[in-house]
């Protein structure tokens, strides 16, 4: 056994000065730590919690923030989105009318065209129709003084009537025209 502060110990161990010699120690040991735990709680605690509490309200803050900037994120890429689909509706809509429209010109050019070649058909046709008249005046003019020369020297007699030289042309070209033949 080991003497200590006139206390044997019965391992032998030497606990120095930790020991406490009276009680009065351990009552002021009590107090003291009482008292520490005291000042800790009323004073660095709140501070501690007050300290966790801005923080946490920091990063809530930080967190909402991101919420929210994701949300506006979001609600910009539909906005995009709705602009994008209603612009391809657009497009879409403006090549349809584009080829609508063009397919409706190209039907009033064709439109107009036809008009056109047959207004130009029936002028051409008018004015053969004409010259074909003109023509065949002259030539029964023609024909008509030739036949009635020559009826003239056939018969032995002058053909000098205009009426009657006009019939004799008139049935002369009738029989010509029913034989098929055309001037």
């Amino acid at each position: 056994m080991v003497p200590v502060n006139g206390v044997l110990l019965e391992s032998g161990i030497d606990l120095g000065p930790l020991l406490p010699h009276h009680l009065s120690e351990i009552i002021v040991g009590i107090i003291l730590m009482l008292l520490v735990f005291f000042v800790m709680w009323k004073a660095v605690v709140p501070a501690f919690e007050k300290m966790y509490e801005e923080r946490y309200q920091r990063i809530e803050g930080g967190i909402r923030r991101a919420e929210q900037a994701e949300a506006k994120a979001e609600e910009a890429l539909a906005e995009y989105n709705d602009q994008l689909s209603s612009a391809r509706e657009e497009a879409a809509r403006i090549r349809e009318d584009a080829k609508n429209t063009g397919a409706q010109i190209l039907a009033e050019a064709r439109e107009q065209a036809t008009k056109e070649s047959d207004r130009i058909l029936a002028a051409g046709r008018a004015q053969l129709e004409a010259e074909r008249a003109q023509l065949l005046a002259e030539l029964r003019g023609d024909i008509g003084g030739l036949a009635t020369t020559l009826a003239g020297k056939i018969v032995g007699e002058a053909l000098a009537d205009d009426e009657r030289a006009n019939r004799t042309i008139d049935r002369f070209l009738s029989e010509f025209e029913a034989t098929g033949r055309t001037l």
